[in-house]
């Protein structure tokens, strides 16, 4: 009722309200071009857990920086060792002195950073990873430059800021082909630019208000920089959304001759309480993701729940003000032959499905089921140098450290073990031996570097050696790397990758037999990321789909007043969204397409699955809100199904369209997780808005006859 009075209201005073709103608009928008100043990393970092401990300690008791910047040297086989020694040299002088720069690790004083033809150099800075873009600059534009030698510039803060700035192009570009190609949908289905201007004026207008009012949260909260990308593409396809079915309706009734205050109240109680509806199932799709205890998610929350809010009171304010004053435009509508066409063929494809409602429903049931088998070969990853297109230094000097230095089918995990006595005596070090021999009988583990095997030393030797200080002295080289006080650092080297299923399982094991061993010990490092991340991921899923899927059957429920309805809608929902991830599956895993084969990014899914399922809702929502119309009107089930599909299809389909025009265009941006998102809730769309509300919903509608209604007495 209070959406109803704003919307009264904001036709009667329509000025004032376009006034009030171009002025929220201009204020809020020069915030919004602030935002990337205040979004900090991706937010897929474990908070508390063992990897940062692990961390703090590498960087503070033992001199490995964290997430350094990598300067990798290259130079071809005619080039001298010597003289590409005096070029590193060369280029570590004028770095130093780089603002914010804390230590510089040389490959000409550290062994094992320097390999034939590559070396490496590592860079530690005070500021955070995601503060890094001005620092990078000065970096690039100090190294020096000789024929034969090349610098490459990489390391995690040198990758996001690539990934940053792609995702800016994608953006843009996005934006560029997706604003147009929905006001062409628009303008197809409404045949007037005044009329499709409406729905892309409330889109333009609360993605930049969206954005404004996320950096005022953002310089108090920690929010993702994936937010850049994620709030725009449903920012525009939500608060569109909302506007064409209002729009849709509106001059429906204005058709029917109607006083225009009483056609923007049967509007408002009928499709706006479904938009209201859809609203309130998209926030608390969105509010499922505070389950998950990582900043990426809470902050997507938040800056997606802050959109939908924003395109919601639009919906009900600007939008009928709009209304006001475009009225003559609005009245000037072809009454006759398009819309009747149009009506004719959704309710012949309404009667061909409801006349055999088995065989066109095992045919839609078949299409999904075979979408969904891909989903076996599905595989997850958190995002890396891999995620950027393989022109970017950043990433090929990633790929080329990794290959000359590192093994990459290998995983290295840091164990920082904590010593009963300082390591001052012999049964620490007995102890620790012990252990080093327990990681090495493994037979997942390679090796295992440890203090042991560097210096060839017993238990009984080490032990003398630190508790003689002439002794401890003529060995504090040899020693540093791997003691520090009371901490003993040692590195085991397994036979997988950091993100397969068996460097994260043998992490996970050991770290639980932990607390039964003599000396306490942390396990850290890449493998123990991956681990951590993807066990708060999928550990906090069955909260999520608990939260989602009841707190949806109840709005629902009480929407409807039909416990089939909610049960099938959101049965349907989880359905359509399975088969995308089936297609999202086939197209990266082998690469098809012309897409890089690749792991679908962690996130991904999550995101998909709480978007999609509230915007899908809104599609649901408003169809059975006109199903039921008919229904309260006829009481009969048939006719309900008939002339509640035939009389919303067109605006589903044109909605769905909108909503692919605006996400799709992403498949064609640079960083891999953009292309997965918009693929991903594209197809989703397209399958909800057609195979899943154009066939399955009549043909099971018709299946369950008047069961499709049975509530509760007392709820009736």
């Amino acid at each position: 009722m209070g959406m109803h009075r704003l919307a009264l209201l904001s036709f009667r005073f329509p000025k004032v309200i376009i006034f009030i709103w171009a002025a929220v608009l201009l204020f809020m928008g020069t915030y919004a071009l602030k935002l990337d100043a205040v979004v900090q990393d991706h937010g897929l970092y474990p908070q508390g857990g063992s990897y940062a401990q692990v961390q703090q300690v590498l960087a503070a008791d033992f001199n490995i920086p964290n997430a350094p910047v990598l300067l990798l040297f290259e130079k071809e086989n005619g080039i001298s060792k010597s003289r590409f020694l005096r070029f590193i040299e060369q280029a570590l002088l004028r770095v130093e002195g780089l603002e914010g720069l804390k230590e510089l690790v040389s490959p000409l004083e550290q062994r094992g950073m320097l390999e034939e033809n590559h070396a490496y150099a590592l860079l530690s800075f005070s500021y955070p990873a995601y503060r890094m873009n001005a620092v990078l600059k000065q970096l690039e534009g100090r190294l020096p430059t000789y024929s034969g030698i090349s610098i490459k510039i990489t390391g995690k803060s040198v990758i996001q800021a690539d990934v940053n700035e792609a995702s800016h192009k994608d953006l843009a570009k996005a934006e560029l082909v997706g604003i147009p190609l929905a006001f062409l949908v628009l303008w197809f289905v409404f045949r007037r630019i005044a009329t499709a201007l409406l729905p892309i004026a409330i889109g333009v207008t609360g993605v930049p208000i969206a954005m404004g009012l996320l950096y005022g949260m953002g310089t108090k909260l920690a929010l993702s920089n994936f937010v850049l990308n994620v709030i725009p593409m449903v920012g525009l396809a939500l608060s569109i959304d909302f506007a064409i079915m209002l729009v849709s309706r509106f001059r429906s009734e204005l058709q029917g001759n109607a006083v225009p205050v009483e056609a923007l109240t049967v509007t408002m109680k009928t499709a706006g309480r479904a938009v209201f509806v859809s609203a309130a199932s998209v926030l608390l799709g969105l509010l499922s993701f505070i389950w998950i205890p990582l900043p990426m998610f809470s902050s997507i929350a938040l800056s997606a729940m802050t959109v939908v809010a924003v395109s919601l009171l639009l919906a009900f304010s600007l939008l009928p003000a709009l209304f006001a004053v475009s009225l003559p435009a609005l009245y000037k509508v072809n009454r006759s032959k398009r819309k009747s066409i149009q009506i004719g063929f959704w309710e012949r494809v309404a009667r061909f499905v409801m006349k055999r409602p088995a065989v066109t429903g095992l045919f839609a049931g078949g299409l999904l089921m075979l979408c969904l088998l891909p989903l076996s070969s599905m595989k997850v990853s958190i995002p890396d140098e891999t995620s950027l297109p393989q022109s970017y230094d950043s990433r090929l000097a990633a790929e080329a450290y990794a290959a000359i230095f590192e093994q990459p089918s290998h995983s290295r995990v840091w164990v920082v073990v904590e010593g009963n006595a300082m390591f001052l005596k012999q049964s620490d070090w007995t102890e620790a031996f012990a252990l080093t021999e327990r990681f090495q009988r493994d037979p997942e583990v390679l090796k295992v570097n440890s203090v042991f095997s560097e210096l060839k030393l017993s238990p009984e030797q080490l032990s003398t050696i630190v508790q003689r200080p002439l002794q401890k002295w003529k060995y504090e080289a040899e020693l540093q790397p791997f003691l520090s006080g009371n901490l003993l650092l040692m590195q085991v080297v397994l036979a997988d990758e950091p993100s397969s299923d068996a460097a994260m399982k043998w992490v996970r094991e050991w770290e639980q037999r932990a607390p039964s061993l003599p000396l306490d010990f942390t396990l850290g490092g890449e493998a123990k990321y991956q681990q951590e991340v993807n066990d708060l991921v999928f550990g906090s899923l069955g909260n999520v789909l608990l939260f989602l899927l009841l707190s949806n059957f109840i709005v629902l429920f009480f929407a409807f007043r039909s416990v089939l309805i909610a049960v099938k809608t959101i049965l349907l929902n989880l359905l359509s969204i399975g088969a995308s991830f089936g297609i999202l599956s086939w197209i990266f895993t082998n690469g098809r397409w012309g897409m890089e084969p690749s792991s679908i990014a962690i996130m991904i899914p999550v995101f998909i699955f709480g978007l999609v399922f509230g915007i899908s809702m809104d599609y649901g929502v408003f169809l059975f809100s006109r199903i039921r119309e008919e229904y309260d009107r006829t009481g009969s089930n048939e006719q309900a199904v008939r002339k509640g599909l035939a009389s919303v299809s067109s605006i589903i389909t044109a909605a769905a369209a909108i909503m692919i025009a605006v996400t799709a265009p992403f498949a064609f941006g640079e960083v891999v997780g953009v292309k997965q998102l918009g693929i991903g809730i594209a197809a989703a769309i397209f399958i909800d808005a057609t195979i899943v509300r154009m066939v399955l919903v009549p043909s099971l509608m018709m299946l369950l006859g008047k069961w499709n209604w049975w509530a509760p007495r007392w709820l009736k």
